[in-house]
């Protein structure tokens, strides 16, 4: 059969997309390769969220074009968000893809790959894959990300993800927990669950505090270690959510909230409603609930009609809310979002310096918060040897979401010179020795809870073990 090899741009969610088309390529008999000049069909599934993503795509689809035109590839079929939005513009301007399936398209990438895609794309992007549904793991084999929601239903003006991923949808909670119980028996210790709006999780099912009772099942599951989930809409944060949170160990005592602004004409005109007033009141209930939470952020600088006034407000918000982690983004002006209509745009030099001015500000803060840490001895999940410092290995607190927050580098991973060292997927105990702006320095003292073997191995795609030749990429 031939090889497939795919190339995953964008989020986590997008990720779960692209394991799961690789699940169903697997069960069609295809040989999955993670390298593109070995690939006799290349996949491309595309974000289009922003420009930079958008552009990223663009220009992924471009360099796999040429493997069709100079090398062994044959077909090339594109995926995704970009797909929602540039249908047939890819078919028009692209030559080289045979194929585009969109977001709620998933389940057609076998017939993408034969050729033969008969239908119209639905009307309205609907596609929900289930714990039955085919996957093959990108990710280490101790973590995974379950995605328990597809769709939006806020109307944020600067967002198009209703238009390119549909009207929420959850899916059924038995299914979840069976994913999480697979995944569990097949050696993960840390599940991540991922939705757009994970906080509405069960609303469309007649659920109450729909995420609560999930998180309280899937905090029963004994083989994990962690549970976390992005990302929580402000106006869906419950007291029994946070109960929940606090009452169970294996959920882990971390919170990524987007505020995306804190004055409150700019949120009003983000369609986001509230303030910063507000959200420090619910920045207290949180951490009077839970007292060692890990919180997150992140917020949009540069929207239409920011003023000096609004950013001024929002740099007095970071500073009283001391944020553990925050992101920032330049407004991106994408031409389906409500928000493209609106005037008094800022220029990009000015967003720009908007959001350095942010990020300087936060660095300090963080820096402080993680000097609490700085001679604790706590449970960390051990990650592997660093991809950026050579003889260092990384690890995770639990108040470390993967690929999103600061990590913790090792020294030493071997607590007993007799004894085994740390592996990847190891729980740790790990003395931390100092602290930097955004990462902690430590050393394992003890091994509490090795990996053990799993009991149902998932497939897993090699592509995070290339480093050589023409590397397809996973990019989360």
């Amino acid at each position: 059969m031939p090889k497939v090899g795919f190339i995953s741009l964008g989020c986590p969610k997008n990720l779960v997309d692209s394991e799961v088309m690789m699940g169903i390529v697997a069960r069609g008999g295809y040989e999955l390769t993670a390298r593109a000049d070995e690939a006799d069909v290349l996949v491309v599934n595309t974000c289009s969220f922003i420009e930079a993503a958008q552009q990223e795509s663009v220009d992924t689809i471009l360099e796999m074009a040429e493997h069709k035109k100079f090398g062994r590839a044959r077909k090339l079929v594109v995926a995704g968000c970009l797909v929602e939005r540039y249908r047939d513009e890819i078919r028009r301007q692209i030559p080289e893809v045979d194929a585009v399936i969109g977001t709620g398209e998933v389940e057609r990438i076998l017939a993408a790959i034969q050729g033969e895609l008969q239908s119209d794309p639905p009307a309205v992007p609907a596609f929900l894959y289930h714990d039955a549904t085919p996957r093959v793991l990108s990710t280490p084999r101790h973590a995974a990300y379950i995605k328990i929601a597809e769709g939006c239903d806020h109307p944020c003006s600067f967002c198009i993800i209703p238009q390119l991923r549909g009207n929420f949808r959850s899916r059924r909670f038995e299914s979840v927990v069976r994913e999480a119980e697979s995944l569990a028996a097949a050696g993960a210790r840390e599940i991540t669950l991922i939705g757009q709006d994970t906080t509405s999780y069960g609303e469309d099912l007649g659920l109450r505090d729909g995420l609560a009772e999930l998180l309280a099942r899937l905090a029963q599951v004994e083989e994990l270690a962690w549970v976390r989930f992005l990302y929580a809409y402000p106006n869906r944060v419950t007291q029994r959510l946070l109960d929940t949170l606090a009452e169970h160990p294996r959920l882990t005592k971390y919170l990524d909230m987007p505020l995306q602004h804190a004055s409150r004409g700019v949120l009003a005109a983000m369609k986001r409603g509230s303030s910063g007033t507000a959200f420090l009141r619910l920045l207290e209930q949180v951490r009077r609930t839970i007292p060692a939470i890990m919180l997150r952020t992140s917020f949009i600088v540069g929207f239409p009609g920011e003023s000096d006034t609004d950013f001024r407000e929002l740099c007095d918000f970071v500073r009283a809310a001391e944020f553990d982690w925050l992101g920032v983004f330049g407004y991106s002006d994408v031409e389906n979002a409500a928000s493209h209509a609106l005037g008094s745009k800022v220029d990009a030099e000015k967003i720009a310096e908007r959001r350095d001015k942010l990020m300087k500000l936060q660095r300090k803060i963080s820096a402080r918060r993680l000097r609490r840490f700085a001679g604790q001895t706590l449970p960390a999940l051990i990650e592997g040897p660093s991809h950026e410092q050579e003889f260092i290995w990384e690890a995770r607190l639990e108040g470390m979401a993967p690929e999103i927050d600061g990590k913790l580098y090792l020294t030493d991973i071997q607590p007993d010179p007799d004894g085994p060292p740390a592996r990847p997927g190891d729980m740790a105990r790990v003395e931390v020795r100092r602290s930097l702006d955004y990462d902690l320095v430590g050393r394992v003292v003890a091994i509490e809870r090795p990996l053990s073997q799993a009991t149902t191995p998932l497939p897993l795609h090699p592509a995070r073990q290339i480093s050589t030749a023409t590397p397809l990429r996973i990019l989360a």
